[in-house]
């Protein structure tokens, strides 16, 4: 629309709401997190940020419980971890597996073909983690270079379990292993040494409660050896990890501007990660979404995983019947700014994400979203038992 006027827009003071975020992302920030964030800039190759970096990757290798050299943030959202993986492992040609189980399985079959990769499918339905035999089967058909599984599905509230033995069939086929983490890290047990996985990527703004703009990558020998003896560039550039090695290993060569307040951000919350303990923290997500499961359960909801695959990051709760999860979101964001967000793909209209994630996992934060949540059910006439959920809730909490 052509503009009236040559006079500048008339724009006032950014005044968000302040909200209670409890949704699949991000979460809530915790205060230092956003005080690191208004310190001065420095240079991206300034000496003091060049220490900065060196922390970050060490608290990143500890909170992804790895010694891996090539562990950085890279520049950008959760996505673009994702396709800094991908991109860089799969060459023209190869032939990358992926799940079906899941929407983000949906977004490594994108990136794959984007870099040129072949891609085959292990089957599960949503709501169900990868069966290590499906997996056995389809690397026997399919002989697949690279290997992706989610690791959190966010989309379902979905854990994969059984890791170690997937990561065991695709090395002997002598496959790479990539893990979706980005709803697990920091929150949910995940051993990227141990389990034997090769690149795993997340993001900042779920269970380590950081602002999305640097997210968090790791790589390991083998995996890098396969990136820099590439025979043609990765295709994209910005996320070559042959040319960021350059700036995030010995040489701390220009690349881009890294983006300093957004690593100054990611620091102070992985040193809020470390001060409390990696295995102290997978355990409080642990307890405090028990508490809100016990009191979704009670209340007479239905959780979409089953307990043994649960994701305590991000519960999924099916919508009851009688009511839209659309009227039920906007409910409690119009009367509590409380945010929960719907389905996504196969299961839109039929489940709640409900995320329970870094500085969002806390007591009150529950409390609030189960007297929040069943105060709009009721309502809006689902068949729920408001007191017997918070009741369980409390009881839980302590």
């Amino acid at each position: 629309m052509p503009r009236d006027s040559d006079d500048p827009p008339a724009v006032g003071e950014l005044t968000p709401p302040d909200r209670t975020l409890m949704g699949p992302g991000p979460s809530d920030v915790h205060p230092r997190v956003l005080r690191a964030m208004s310190t001065p800039l420095v240079g991206h190759l300034d000496p003091s940020f060049i220490d900065v970096m060196n922390e970050v990757q060490e608290l990143l290798r500890y909170t992804f419980r790895t010694d891996n050299q090539w562990t950085i943030p890279v520049s950008g959202t959760g996505s673009a971890s994702m396709e800094a993986a991908i991109g860089n492992l799969v060459e023209p040609g190869d032939t990358m597996l992926v799940p079906t189980n899941g929407y983000f399985g949906g977004r490594m079959e994108s990136m794959a073909e984007r870099a040129g990769g072949d891609v085959v499918h292990v089957d599960a339905p949503w709501g169900e983690p990868l069966d290590p035999a499906d997996v056995e089967a389809a690397f026997a058909e399919h002989q697949p270079d690279v290997f992706g599984f989610v690791h959190a599905e966010t989309s379902t509230g979905v854990r994969q379990p059984d890791v170690p033995e997937l990561t065991r069939i695709a090395h002997e086929h002598d496959a790479y292993v990539i893990a979706d983490c980005v709803t697990s890290l920091g929150g949910v047990e995940l051993r990227v040494d141990e389990w034997d996985v090769d690149v795993a990527y997340s993001g900042p703004q779920k269970c380590l409660s950081c602002p999305p703009g640097a997210s968090p990558l790791t790589l390991n020998d083998r995996a890098m050896e396969k990136v820099l003896s590439r025979e043609e560039p990765a295709r994209s550039w910005y996320l070559d990890l042959s040319l960021l090695e350059g700036y995030w290993g010995d040489e701390r060569a220009y690349h881009h501007t890294a983006p300093i307040t957004n690593v100054y951000a990611l620091r102070e919350a992985l040193r809020l990660v470390a001060e409390e303990g990696i295995e102290a923290r997978w355990e409080r997500h642990l307890e405090t979404a028990g508490a809100l499961k016990a009191g979704v359960e009670a209340m007479g909801l239905e959780m979409n995983a089953p307990d043994e695959y649960w994701l305590p990051s991000l519960n999924a709760v099916r919508v009851p019947d009688g009511v839209e999860d659309g009227d039920v979101i906007d409910a409690l964001l119009d009367g509590y700014d409380l945010e929960i967000a719907g389905g996504l793909g196969d299961l839109s209209g039929e489940i709640f994400r409900i995320g329970c994630m870094g500085h969002s996992a806390r007591p009150g934060n529950v409390a609030l979203l189960m007297s929040a949540l069943g105060d709009v059910l009721e309502r809006q006439g689902a068949d729920v038992d408001v007191d017997a959920g918070l009741s369980a809730t409390s009881e839980r909490l302590g």
